[in-house]
């Protein structure tokens, strides 16, 4: 007999030995939250890219193959949940995406997270094979889609420059059949503020919402690890999507916010504060994970 699916996530991202980001920025907040985690590592780096110099290993397409093997013939890919985050490869990537299919034919009430990590202001930060990719098979295959403004453009080959064509973007994806999609940072407010938009569809119904973030002049990394990671408990625990949102960036602002305080201490007020400064102190903030105080109200448009 398999174990049951419930409260079983799947996540599929990079992972480093030093920090906070990839599998380490959402693993424990799901786990928190009474999540059984399941891992696979798409990169094992030393600490982060920011850094500058980092040593690790990446996995290829055959040992992610390999993995997904043991787990179908010991009749362990019973998941409730997936969540993908960065990938390095194309062929690892469809190897996901054909994954994610198989475990849908089992459980057609799986809920696949897809944060498509592709790049950020207008540069790729992985090869252009694995964009098209993205926009099929993945996008085919997701229920939740996480992206920035750059990887918006780049899943729907259309411009993302205005709070308008955003949403318009947003209904592509609907139409493919993504129930929702959050832009979860983007530069479409004013220079002080960055704007999270969100659109859910559910019975041919649309409802949209925007959310100001006052931006904070700091370099983060993991944040949309542990933003996609939070939003797929937020939108399990909670019936309000409205709420889950409010949620659910709330815990990432209150992350940052004393991160960047600890940082500056750490720091010096005359100093800038280093990546090691910036890592994102997640366990210093468990109860802001647990139960986030909403300090930003999402505005239904």
């Amino acid at each position: 007999m398999s174990e049951t699916s419930d409260k079983k996530v799947l996540s599929i991202q990079s992972t480093v030995v030093f920090g906070n980001v990839g599998n380490k920025s959402a693993a424990f907040p799901l786990q928190l939250h009474g999540y059984d985690v399941s891992t696979i590592n798409s990169v094992q780096f030393s600490n982060h890219t920011g850094y500058g110099k980092w040593k690790g290993q990446v996995l290829d397409a055959q040992e992610v193959t390999d993995l997904f093997d043991g787990l179908r013939i010991n009749n362990l890919l019973n998941f409730s949940h997936v969540l993908t985050g960065y990938i390095g490869s194309e062929s690892f990537l469809k190897t996901v995406g054909d994954a994610v299919k198989e475990m849908k034919s089992r459980n057609p009430g799986l809920k696949y997270v897809c944060d498509p990590v592709m790049g950020d202001n207008g540069k790729l930060y992985v090869s252009e094979a694995l964009v098209p990719v993205y926009r099929t098979e993945i996008v085919e295959q997701a229920d939740v889609i996480t992206p920035n403004q750059f990887e918006l453009e780049q899943l729907t080959q259309l411009p993302v420059e205005t709070e308008e064509q955003a949403f318009n973007a947003m209904n592509k994806l609907h139409e493919r059949g993504v129930g929702t999609v959050v832009l979860s940072s983007s530069n479409l407010g004013d220079k002080d503020i960055m704007l999270c938009l969100a659109s859910i569809r559910q019975d041919g119904i649309s409802k949209r919402f925007r959310i100001k973030i006052p931006i904070i002049p700091a370099i983060f990394v993991g944040t949309g690890d542990l933003f996609a990671a939070s939003l797929l408990t937020w939108m399990d625990k909670e019936h309000d999507f409205k709420v889950a949102l409010e949620k659910t960036v709330s815990v990432v602002q209150h992350v940052i916010k004393k991160t960047y305080e600890r940082a500056i201490a750490f720091a010096g007020p005359e100093n800038k504060p280093t990546p090691a400064h910036l890592e994102l102190q997640l366990v210093n903030c468990k109860t802001d994970i647990e139960n986030p105080c909403v300090i930003f109200e999402a505005e239904e448009i």
